[in-house]
């Protein structure tokens, strides 16, 4: 075992600390940019990571934060590149390696795998992320769609600890699909049949689970089945599926929103590491979040330096917020302002 990844690995879940995903690519940051009239231009995307990452306390809340390649590469207004922007901060800067989802040869209907692997490169950063997605729908997914996400995400779980990098192992069960078919008992069924197939072949690959991350989703219904889980049953399923399939070994859990507000990620989060402390989980459970931090501070932004202070401190309240849950001490009421004060 490389001392080297499994401390990287442990540094990414400590305790109260979790991940910022800030991977969007273009066409998606240009997406959520144009629903607030921002300009979509290369140098907007610069001055908005800019904002994020320079936020005071930025490194008290986040071990790492997930860079696309367009980022990886720009610097701050002074020249200095974020790389070391983030390293200054405590936090340790990874880069999203998947050139996203296509569909997949003789699958079902919507059925995709993801691609990218091709001119694998480090680019300055420690670790890496690769997503993989399984829809949930009639007839889907097929185990040859489960099983070609499974090995790419081996393949490249591999790459990475070759080349010095902890990879992140994203096999993401996304929230939409058919009505009728996305229960919470289907979404737990099909964690089921998708974490001993990606943790197969990651063992068939020789990827060693100290040295790695993985970032599932939560077992949530689906957005349009009409079906509402309570906190407790989202958190319940969850920890369940997770403590049968992944490996004791494995260096950490970083949870993605998946599509969940921002209130529905925290408490769900909290949930799960409350009842990971009764059932004494082998893992250290954190966040690897993205829109649920983002969101907040991009509609205070709007493109404009001068509202950048007011959306970092959007930003880190959320931030203090899903700290709190990472270590079980979160609370709703403690989305009134005035609950801010309280310590971790």
């Amino acid at each position: 075992m490389s001392s080297q990844l499994a401390a990287v690995a442990k540094a990414l879940v400590a305790p109260g600390k979790g991940i910022l995903a800030a991977d969007e690519s273009t066409g998606t940051a240009n997406k959520r940019f144009a629903a607030l009239n921002i300009p979509q231009t290369e140098e907007m995307r610069r001055k908005y990571r800019e904002m994020l990452f320079s936020a005071p306390g930025f490194g008290d809340y986040f071990s790492g934060v997930i860079l696309f390649d367009e980022t990886i590469r720009q610097s701050d207004s002074k020249g200095k590149s974020f790389v070391s922007v983030l390293k200054d901060a405590g936090t340790l800067p990874g880069i999203k390696l998947d050139t996203g989802a296509h569909p997949l040869a003789l699958g079902g209907p919507d059925e995709k795998v993801t691609e990218g692997l091709d001119g694998l490169a480090a680019r300055g950063a420690e670790f890496a992320k690769w997503r993989a997605v399984i829809a949930i729908d009639r007839g889907i997914p097929t185990y040859r769609c489960i099983q070609a996400n499974a090995q790419a995400l081996a393949r490249y779980a591999a790459i990475c600890q070759a080349g010095g990098l902890v990879p992140i192992v994203e096999p993401e069960i996304l929230m939409d699909g058919d009505h009728s078919k996305h229960t919470l008992e289907r979404s737990f069924e099909v964690h089921e049949r998708v974490l001993p197939i990606v943790f197969e072949q990651l063992a068939i690959a020789d990827v060693k689970f100290e040295e790695m991350l993985l970032k599932p989703s939560m077992v949530i219904p689906g957005l349009t089945s009409g079906e509402k889980a309570s906190v407790r049953q989202v958190a319940d399923a969850t920890l369940t599926v997770l403590m049968r399939w992944v490996p004791p070994a494995t260096g950490g859990i970083a949870f993605l929103s998946g599509g969940q507000s921002d209130e529905e990620a925290t408490a769900h989060l909290n949930e799960i590491n409350v009842l990971a402390h009764e059932r004494r989980a082998p893992w250290n459970i954190t966040f690897s979040y993205g829109r649920a931090l983002q969101q907040p501070a991009l509609h205070v932004w709007l493109g404009d330096s001068a509202n950048n202070l007011k959306a970092q401190v959007a930003m880190m309240r959320r931030a203090r917020l899903v700290s709190l849950a990472s270590v079980g001490k979160y609370t709703p009421s403690m989305e009134a302002e005035g609950e801010l004060a309280l310590s971790r």
